[in-house]
Formats: C-alpha cells, structure tokens, sequence
C-alpha cells in the first residue's frame, strides 16, 4: 500500500484591501483545479515582523522559503514548480 503523500502548502503574504492579493487568490483557486496544493493566506499587517519584511510588495507566494512570484501569479512558473516538487 503506498503512503498518501500531503499537499504542499503555499502561502501568500498579503493584505485584505489588496486587489492585486484577490486576483492572486483567485488565480490559485483556480490553478488548484488541476494542481494539488493547500493555500494558506497571510496578512502582513497583522505581524510588524512581516509588515517589514514585505512592506507594498505584496502579493508575495511562497513555498517554505523559496518565493514564487510576487504582484501577479505567474501560472506558469508556479505549475512547473508544483509539477516539479510533485
């Protein structure tokens, strides 16, 4: 029997009167209609600690510590990358 492996987990640094944060939201729900992964979302302003580190450059995607893209979802790099750590 082979063991399930979990979905990675993404996570977005944003904030929640960011529309540049929604479109990227949505983007990802709908690339997790063909890619398994769990999306976690962050807000900024509710750490100083991540309100500094990423200031007005947010949208940012993450996976660990490696960025993804920031601003706009970048389908195409984020899907080789789940196919590739998939």
């Amino acid at each position: 029997m082979r063991a399930e492996r979990t979905a990675p987990l993404l996570t977005l640094y944003g904030r929640s009167y960011c529309h540049l944060c929604d479109e990227m939201i949505t983007a990802l729900q709908k690339l997790q209609a063909n890619h398994r992964f769990e999306l976690r979302v962050l807000d900024v302003d509710a750490e100083a600690q991540l309100e500094q580190r990423y200031g007005e450059r947010v949208p940012v995607l993450v996976h660990g510590e490696r960025e993804l893209c920031h601003y706009h979802l970048d389908v195409p790099a984020v899907t080789d990358y789940l196919v590739k750590i998939g």
